[in-house]
Parts: structure tokens; sequence; C-alpha cells
């Protein structure tokens, strides 16, 4: 491992520039003057060899990665901008050109990550500025959640396309031997060599259908012969992926026919080149392919304190958990938070009630109840009941859970049938034919039910607490709070919105590395600097 110097050069021009010309609240001028306590070289010793060639201090390399992901930049952009940008040189501590590390190629970047993403504390960046911001105070213990989409980095790929795709992954993962049997298999002269589809007449049918059917029997052949086969893993996962696109976009007639199916599977998968990517939807009117990016925030200092990445289709509450587990006392797996760091003067945010701010997608009822065992203070919004075309919504049905029964709002009671998983439903069908009220409550044949879920009670409460006008109004002053933040976060000099790597380990890597940035930025602009004392932020 390479060490930096610690020992600078009163005389440096671009030292002595820099600290006339930068805003000592600049991430330049944070960077230069607490580099050594965040990231010291020492903090990275478990990601080198005891002896061999010395590689760039990763003090450097740290700084650099912070800065390029703070304005989007690529791995050689980046570069290029430590060589000769002074700025980014007074940050990493190397000044003028006459000495230090003058410049270094765009693969000492690929190696950091690969370094950090094998070892046990792959998000150590983020974690040492968390800490230090615990440390002087900027973190309470309350929390605001939300999402934004982040768009995948390649093509999304029809079914003709997926297929072929799949199946060339196959045969190029495989020996010649084994690769010769398999093709050996394929009845449809596809010899699979290039990535475009075969050229026929788009606007014949019968041309369509049969294109579709003979690169079908063709995945179905190859997987017939990978069947109890012992494989590589990087082939098993590549016969996995066929058997998925196959699975997913088929159906097969009754003619034997393979056919594009009618519909879009639940967890479809849209590309082989980065399997993790999914459609996804913010809205019902707004849709997009690639993953979700997570984050929860403190309201008060805007300092991002977990983040996580999910394929596109994830529910935000299905992580809701893993982005409070500090104050859950709980840590998620696969991301470990650093411990909460009492700040000195925490005599006060010690007696701080938590408390966790989300919309409609976070008012679950599995998600209340995780809160109220916990003893955090419920913020989260709950989507009030609907039904479509006007009739009667849920809401206006009586629910009695102590006595078990439901009346609807014609008077008529029935019974809750328990369900094995908690809940139940209430059925109406036999009062129904003869109820006035029968066009405003239902159009099926069989009549109304009403399905009671496991978390019916902590529902209904929920509801009725977002009526009283403290909360509202604290839940308005609040919550937008984190919509400005990854605002921040996805706005275009930080990279835009577009996913800069592949699969979902990854993409969840780099999201934080961006928090991280942001979140010194934030620090920066706040007056963060240690002292003897600890962390502090200036007066």
């Amino acid at each position: 491992m390479g060490r930096a110097e610690r020992q600078g050069d009163l005389f440096d021009d671009v030292v002595r520039f820099c600290e006339g010309s930068l805003p000592a609240n600049s991430i330049y001028g944070l960077l230069a003057r607490e580099r050594d306590r965040l990231f010291p070289d020492e903090l990275f010793e478990d990601l080198f060899q005891a002896s061999g060639r010395r590689s760039v201090p990763p003090s450097v390399v740290a700084t650099v990665m912070v800065l390029q992901r703070l304005e989007g930049l690529s791995d050689r952009e980046a570069v290029e901008r430590y060589a000769f940008d002074v700025r980014w040189r007074y940050a990493a501590g190397v000044g003028g050109y006459g000495g230090g590390w003058g410049s270094f190629a765009h693969t000492v970047l690929v190696d950091m990550r690969a370094r950090l993403r094998r070892s046990t504390r792959p998000d150590r960046i983020f974690e040492v500025g968390l800490e230090a911001a615990h440390a002087a105070g900027l973190v309470g213990r309350r929390r605001v959640l939300d999402s934004t989409p982040l768009y995948d980095a390649v093509a999304t790929m029809d079914t003709v396309t997926l297929i072929r795709s799949a199946v060339r992954g196959v045969l190029a993962g495989t020996d010649a031997e084994l690769a010769a049997v398999l093709r050996a298999a394929l009845s449809s002269g596809d010899d699979y060599a290039s990535h475009g589809k075969p050229q026929i007449d788009w606007d014949d049918r019968a041309a369509r259908e049969e294109l579709i059917d003979s690169r079908a029997r063709d995945g179905f052949a190859v997987l017939a012969l990978l069947d109890g086969r012992e494989l590589p893993e990087a082939v098993e996962q590549a016969a996995t992926l066929l058997a998925t696109v196959l699975g997913q976009d088929l159906d097969q007639g009754l003619d034997t026919v393979f056919r594009i199916a009618r519909r879009v599977a639940k967890d479809r998968v849209i590309s082989t080149v980065d399997p993790d990517a999914r459609h996804g939807h913010k809205s019902s009117a707004r849709g997009f392919d690639g993953y979700k990016g997570h984050a929860a925030v403190d309201p008060d200092s805007e300092i991002i304190t977990a983040t996580t990445v999910t394929p596109g289709n994830a529910g935000d509450a299905s992580v809701a958990e893993d982005l409070v587990a500090d104050l859950l006392d709980d840590d998620p797996a696969g991301h470990k938070q650093p411990p909460p760091v009492k700040p000195s003067a925490g005599a006060a945010q010690d007696a701080e009630r938590a408390c966790v701010y989300g919309d409609n997608a976070y008012g679950t009822g599995s998600f209340h109840d995780r809160l109220d065992q916990a003893g955090i203070e419920d913020r989260c919004k709950t989507q009030t009941p609907t039904a479509a075309g006007g009739l009667f919504s849920k809401d206006q049905f009586d629910i009695d859970l102590g006595a078990g029964a439901v009346t609807c709002p014609g008077g008529v009671t029935a019974p809750i049938r328990p369900a094995r998983a908690g809940g139940g439903t209430a059925y109406f069908a036999s009062a129904c034919p003869a109820c006035p009220l029968r066009a405003q409550c239902t159009t099926a044949a069989g009549g109304r039910t009403v399905s009671v879920g496991p978390y019916e009670q902590i529902l209904t409460n929920a509801r009725v607490r977002q009526t009283d006008p403290a909360w509202v109004a604290d839940y308005r002053g609040t919550r937008p709070k984190v919509e400005r933040k990854l605002g921040h976060l996805v706005r275009r000099h930080h990279g835009g919105r577009r996913a800069r790597v592949r699969g979902t380990a990854r993409v969840d890597a780099d999201f934080r590395l961006l928090a991280s940035a942001v979140n010194l930025a934030r620090m920066a602009v706040l007056g963060l600097r240690k002292t003897a004392h600890g962390w502090v932020l200036a007066a």
C-alpha cells in the first residue's frame, strides 16, 4: 500500500493559490483539510498485500472517487481532471507538479472499486462520513424515506433478442466439446454468431410466428441436453437465465406452436446483459426500466443516513426497515450501517423520540406495525381505500374486528371468514340481490365481498391519525425535504438518473458512493472540521 505524503510544502503554488481562492466551505477545502482524518491510508490497509510494488495512496484514490461521483465523470475523465485541475490536486493533498502523484491510469479506479466490493467493509467511504456527521451532532432521530428511478445502462430487449442472447450466452460459456453437442441440437439453422435478429419480413405474421417457434425450440433443446449435467457456475447461470427467458415470454398453444404470451410476467427479465434490471413504475402513469434508489434523510441537516438499491419492480416498503435500521437497532443483511456515535451535546437529542416520514408507498400494515413495536413515531401516510366506478369503498363498511363481522352501508352484517395468513373475507352474496344500494356497491354477479387484512386495525388507526391537522402540518412541512435531496442526487451534474454500471450490487455501491459525496459536500457547507475535542461545526 502506497502512503500519501503528509508533510505538505508550505511554498507550493497550488496550495497557496487554492487556499486564497477557494471558499472555505467548498468540498475541495473540506477534503484538503480533513482528508487524512476521513480517509487515512490505514483505513484501506486490508485491501492490499504486505509486500510488492507500492500502489497509488488509497487516500488519494478515495478523494478522486468522491469528486468523480459528485461531478458525474467517467474514470478517464476523472483521472484527467485530477491531472490538470488544481482544485482536485489540492483536495487530494498532492499539491503542484513538482512532486507527488502527477497522474495515474484510470484502471486504478476500477481496481479500487473491485477491492472494496470484495472486502468485508465495502461501504467504508460512506460510513466514515456518516460517523463524522453523527459525532458533530448533525444526525438526529428523524428520518424521511423515498425512492427515485435509476434507468438501466443497457437496451431493453424484445422476446426474440432475449432468447437468442440467452442461447448465445450458454454456447459461449461451454467448452468446445459440449458446444458442438449443443449446436448439433439446434434445428432453426441459426448459428447464433451475431447479435442482430434474423432478417425476415416482419409484416408477415406467419414468418414472425415461425421465427419465435424455431428459436424457442432451440432454447428448449439446449436445456434438455444440459439437464442432469454437472456444469461450471458460469454455464449454470447462463442456463438458468435461458430457462427464465423461455418461461416468462412464451405460451404453447394446442397446436404445440410456441408464441409470445399476451401478458407481462410479474418479474420479467428485460435484458440478458443486465438480468437484474426490471420494468418499474414510479406512478400508475410513469414507467421506467432499471432500478430504484432508496434513501433515508435526516430532515434537519439533510444528511443521507442510509441508501439501498432494488430492481425497478420492488415496492418501496420492501426495504423500509433497512433504511431505518439505525433507529430499529437492527443491521439489515448485507448493508451494515455504522454504529451511531452520540454527539457531545447529545442529551437533548437522546431524549428526542425517533420519527419516520414516508408517502403512501410506505404506509403498509407491516411497516406501521414494525414502527409501533419499536416505539417510533409514525408519520407514514396510508392510502385511503378506493373502489372502481365510484362504488362504495371499503372504508364505508363498518369493520368490527372484535365481533369478527362487517356491516355494509345497507345495514346487513356478514361474518368474517378467517384466512390462514390472518384476516379474512366477509361475503354479502345472499343479501345483494334484493339490496336497493346494489348499483352503488357492486357489479359482481356473486355480490359484494370485503377483504379484511391481518393489519386491518393498524391501517384503520393510521388513516384516523393522518386526519389530525397537527399531523398533516408536520407531514407537509417535513416530507418534501427528501424529494429535494433526491433531486440533488440525480441531477445532471451528478450523472443524471442513468445507472453507470450493471447489476444490483454494483448500482447499489455506486449509489451509496454518490450519497457519500453529496453528504461531504453538505458537511463542507455546514463547516465541518476536526478539533482536539472531535468533529464540530464552524460557528
